[in-house]
């Protein structure tokens, strides 16, 4: 992991560690592949589903298997321990508790002033696809994270795709998680096809308006391809990232070991250290090849690339400027290590979480507090927020007026109609006449 200044950081470096993975989402001979496999499952269907599974994913099924039937599902949980099931059912209890507790009332009406009332009603959408990512592992984290608001939100159709392990089976644990949830609805096929084949709908796939999930730069293109034809994302969820800014009190030992928690999930993920304390820097720098030599040679392959292609250690003349750019790098996750992580949590605008303190790590936030670790990458916590019971609600205005009402508003309407030349707008009100 090398230690830069930031304030010497070469532009075009700069540039690339802003950017990240978002420049590969972006690639135009990528999207040009995606688009491809996104038309074919138009036109094809369950055939072309089938196709590219075997092509990129090397597993040869039927259309009659792309669905995860009930036998599967039973022989997941013989496959987990009881230790695993737990964990599983923990991690549902807690993000649920969670996502009640952010869900809205799903009505609330004020009188605004006298003879207004005005408000706001939550529903849920009608359906959701949910992608699982298994290229680099298995996750059935990413389940819960996804799967769970919708739950709570009332979402009637959730539909659930993930790639297939070698042997064409499915990875049990998210199919014991989908089960916990209540999610019937389990596809195994090819990340970038079934998220076309969720886009349109096939015989066997069913059409959702709304579709997500964690993965690859092609997975990524291929979720935003089918924005095009009408399907809207829960959000911009790319390779994984996360930034720790520390000052001299945090342990250098624990900063090692969180940095190495999202750099192992792949070459493509981007991990960052800020701090002012140029010692702490050199001192984690120090202790990274310890714990790197504890993970598995794929796993310490995927921390490395991280650690240094997108990320890396940047020293900054103050906590103020590492604030600065951390609001300008705006990351997935981010933990502040300092003595007062409150009052830095005041002046952090764009991130997808915070996590505050040594004893909060990021594996905790991914696995077993109950917040959302489905969070928008690549610069994209500028605009959007987590994936929560939020994302799966639509927000319908309400209003009424009575007759003193609208007799306060018929002045405003008059002016703004005559002006914008709505005569028709000016009549609904003119031509009711005063309040009896």
């Amino acid at each position: 992991m090398e230690i830069q200044r930031l304030s010497q950081v070469a532009p075009e470096r700069l540039r690339q560690i802003l950017q990240r993975s978002r420049a590969e989402v972006f690639d135009d001979e990528r999207a040009a592949h995606v688009r491809g496999i996104v038309e074919d499952v138009r036109r094809r269907g369950d055939a072309a589903i089938v196709e590219h599974t075997q092509r990129h994913d090397g597993v040869a099924l039927s259309p009659d298997r792309l669905r995860v039937d009930r036998q599967e599902v039973t022989r997941a949980y013989d496959a987990l321990d009881d230790g695993l099931r737990t964990a599983l059912a923990t991690s549902i209890e807690r993000a649920r508790r969670y996502n009640e507790w952010l869900r809205p009332p799903a009505l609330q009406l004020e009188e605004m002033e006298a003879g207004l009332t005005a408000g706001v009603k939550f529903t849920p959408v009608e359906g959701v696809g949910v992608y699982i990512p298994s290229g680099k592992g298995a996750f059935p984290s990413t389940c819960i994270t996804l799967v769970t608001p919708a739950v709570v939100a009332g979402v009637e159709e959730i539909a659930v795709v993930l790639p297939p392990r070698r042997d064409g089976s499915a990875d049990p644990a998210v199919l014991v998680a989908a089960d916990l949830l209540g999610v019937s609805q389990v596809f195994r096929c090819n990340g970038v096809a079934g998220i076309a084949g969720l886009a349109f709908g096939t015989a066997t796939l069913p059409r959702v308006p709304l579709l997500g999930g964690p993965g690859n730069p092609y997975v990524t293109a291929a979720q935003m391809a089918v924005q095009a034809h009408g399907v809207r994302l829960l959000s911009f969820l790319g390779p994984t990232e996360s930034m720790i800014i520390a000052d001299a009190s945090a342990d250098p030992d624990r900063l090692a070991l969180d940095l190495l928690n999202e750099a192992e999930h792949g070459t493509d993920s981007a991990v960052i250290l800020l701090t002012a304390a140029e010692g702490v820097a050199a001192e984690v720098v120090e202790r990274l090849p310890r714990y790197l030599a504890q993970l598995p040679a794929r796993r310490r392959e995927f921390a490395e690339a991280a650690l240094s292609r997108y990320g890396g250690a940047f020293v900054t003349d103050t906590l103020e400027e590492a604030v600065a750019f951390a609001n300008l790098y705006a990351p997935e996750h981010l933990q502040i290590a300092t003595r007062d992580p409150y009052a830095l949590l005041e002046r952090i605008r764009n991130a997808g979480e915070v996590l505050l303190g040594q004893d909060t790590p990021f594996s905790a936030g991914n696995y077993a507090i109950g917040v959302p670790a489905a969070l928008p990458t690549g610069g994209f916590a500028r605009v959007a927020s987590g994936v929560t019971v939020l994302s799966y609600l639509k927000a319908t205005s309400v209003a009424r007026l009575d007759a003193a009402g609208l007799a306060r508003v018929r002045p405003v309407v008059e002016r703004l109609g005559e002006y914008e030349d709505f005569p028709a707008h000016v009549l609904a009100v003119r031509e009711r006449g005063e309040p009896g």
